[in-house]
């Protein structure tokens, strides 16, 4: 990809300039409105899980809906009348793939840690879906991405550092954290 070629067609050519790219991410996916959406309805599935069932019922949720977040995603673009996806030959779609496996990797860190100390389960997992939110910076041209990691980030560890223990506040905070994010994405997405 170049700074220089033209564009050839919307979505389709690896020769598609940087901002016409990121242009184009963020009116398929809205911003990521959807995908916030979905995240944040998981991270208070797998809240409601721990405070009313048992941490483990918690850690499944989150861990198997984590799984289920882009085909969920997919699906709300759909019934939506959107494309569920990006165009063919789009330039972003590897990074955008690699970028969604960093979270099920780090989460198997989080997975680790939580046989030893569960409380630090949910503060983890913010720490490893935050980091994943950086390179949205440049995926969809947004700054409200790193706001979001930054969020995320600082939140589990000072959940883990400050107030161990409730490890399950973390993920009542980052369902709320995504929900709100979605709609906040949106608006920037519209903006742009």
């Amino acid at each position: 990809m170049t700074t220089s070629d033209p564009p050839t067609g919307e979505g389709t050519s690896t020769s598609m300039l940087i901002a016409d790219a990121q242009r184009d991410l963020r009116r398929v996916y809205v911003g990521g409105f959807y995908g916030q959406l979905v995240s944040g309805a998981v991270w208070l599935l797998a809240a409601a899980a721990t405070t009313w069932v048992s941490t483990a019922a918690g850690t499944a949720a989150l861990w198997f809906g984590g799984m289920l977040i882009f085909p969920l995603t997919a699906l709300a673009l759909r019934v939506s009348g959107r494309a569920a996806s990006l165009g063919r030959g789009h330039p972003f779609a590897g990074l955008a793939t690699q970028i969604a496996f960093t979270v099920p990797i780090g989460l198997l860190v989080a997975l680790a840690l939580a046989t030893q100390r569960p409380d630090l389960f949910f503060p983890a997992a913010m720490v490893v879906v935050g980091a994943h939110y950086l390179p949205f910076v440049f995926l969809y041209g947004m700054r409200l991405y790193a706001v979001l990691a930054a969020v995320l980030v600082l939140g589990g560890v000072a959940l883990a550092v400050l107030l161990p223990g409730p490890g399950v506040l973390g993920a009542w905070g980052t369902g709320a954290v995504l929900v709100v994010a979605a709609f906040a994405l949106r608006h920037a997405a519209r903006e742009s």
